[in-house]
């Protein structure tokens, strides 16, 4: 640009002031200011997204960097390998209205807001580019995006996962295909498996498994002493925090809670209908349907996603302290537990909601789907059925991650907690 024969620099805008930061500011400044007492512990979460999400600061890895695009990623190998795991599902709606450049418009907004967190310059939060991007091929959409990761640049391997978790072929199978990502990762790292560094890296996430539990186990309390919309924040803040600070915040807010039962401290009012949250994860800052529910009077108590609950809950059970069959037991651990909708049965999702309900003393459920996001909406059937059957409320709701749909799920949620709180008057 030229003015009077002068060069004008063009300056890049400040990551402040870009789309995405207003928009993870906007949600986290609601989950801070518009919720009465919050746990102080609570503090760490909620500088550390200000600081990755509305300041852009860059998150330090040690070692090589591998994402992951789901769950089902054995990250313990990752760590085992002296490599750093970082989980790339983004909830952005910046990033899924720039994902649409690569898959239809009406495609899950968790795939299209990947893709476009990846192919932004810049991508929040603010890892770099991970030496190698493993991609278990899950749902559909999430296999089809392997290819277009790899198109832009980035080093994908795909993980094989099964549809089927019942039969031995198909635990031989996933088995066989963890075996290869280990070999994989260290043709990567240059590094060898050992049972010191499978048993070192099993025990770090042990801990961190064993504080989530008993935060877990602290939302069972009636009336709740913490949030869900702090719970899912906690767990979203795994994806990229470094692992060993986390479990330290999570003991320290364990702690707390600890001291808010002793102390009888309601989070809620004690007839707040209690949720149980279902379907399609809820991601920052996509957290939408969760601040609604707690906005209109009730409460998250129990999560059944691949954000929160089915990430941390299941633990290794090793039976035989050799490098395969420490391998061969993780394995288990990501298939027998998984209750992912892709598989062709969902007999142990159904089981695991209704136990949730029991355990947690949910009044009701509500179910998200993302549009697009066909095994959730395919799922749903089958699962109000069960619900039905046993006499439970649910909420479906389709939605995306725009915010146009707000005042409507709004009013749709206000109805539902309405009607469980009247339910609850006529059985007591």
């Amino acid at each position: 640009m030229e003015n009077n024969g002068k060069v004008i620099p063009i300056h890049a805008e400040p990551y402040g002031r870009s789309r995405q930061a207003g928009e993870a500011q906007d949600v986290l400044s609601h989950l801070v200011e518009d919720f009465e007492d919050n746990p102080a512990s609570m503090q760490y979460f909620y500088d550390l997204f200000r600081r990755v999400y509305c300041h852009g600061e860059e998150v330090p890895h040690r070692g090589m960097l591998v994402g992951t695009t789901c769950i089902q990623a054995p990250e313990e190998l990752i760590y085992a390998f002296g490599a750093t795991p970082m989980r790339l599902c983004n909830g952005s709606y910046h990033y899924d209205q720039k994902g649409a450049d690569f898959m239809p418009s009406k495609s899950c907004s968790l795939v299209k807001a990947t893709l476009g967190m990846l192919s932004a310059e810049t991508q929040i939060p603010k890892v770099g580019k991970p030496d190698m991007i493993v991609n278990p091929t899950t749902c559909d959409q999430k296999k089809k995006s392997s290819a277009m990761i790899g198109g832009m640049g980035y080093k994908v391997y795909d993980l094989e996962f099964p549809n089927v978790k019942e039969s031995e072929a198909s635990r031989v199978y996933w088995q066989r295909s963890v075996r290869q990502f280990a070999a994989e990762l260290r043709t990567l790292t240059g590094r060898k498996l050992t049972r010191k560094n499978l048993k070192a890296a099993m025990e770090k996430t042990g801990r961190a498994q064993a504080a989530f539990r008993t935060l877990h186990n602290f939302r069972r309390k009636s009336p709740s002493l913490l949030l869900g919309k702090d719970a899912f924040l906690v767990t979203n803040a795994y994806f990229f925090d470094d692992i060993e600070r986390w479990t330290l915040a999570v003991e320290k807010l364990n702690e707390e809670l600890a001291q808010r039962e002793k102390a009888g401290f309601k989070a809620v009012q004690s007839k707040a209908p209690r949720v149980l949250f279902t379907g399609s994860p809820p991601i920052f800052p996509n957290l939408k349907l969760p601040l609604l529910i707690e906005e209109a009077g009730g409460v998250v108590v129990a999560d059944e996603t691949c954000s929160a609950n089915r990430m941390l809950y299941d633990m290794t059970a090793v039976d035989e302290w050799l490098v395969n069959d420490m391998v061969d037991s993780l394995a288990d651990k990501y298939l027998k537990p998984c209750t992912c909708p892709i598989f062709t049965k969902n007999e142990d999702r159904k089981r695991r909601l209704l136990a949730l309900m029991r355990d947690f003393n949910a009044d009701g459920v509500v179910y998200q789907a993302f549009a697009g996001c066909q095994v959730y909406e395919m799922e749903y059937r089958s699962v109000a059925e069960e619900f039905n059957r046993m006499g439970i409320p649910m909420l479906y709701v389709e939605t995306d991650y725009s915010p146009d749909d707000k005042g409507q799920l709004s009013t749709r949620i206000e109805a539902f907690l309405e009607s469980l709180k009247n339910r609850k008057k006529q059985r007591a």
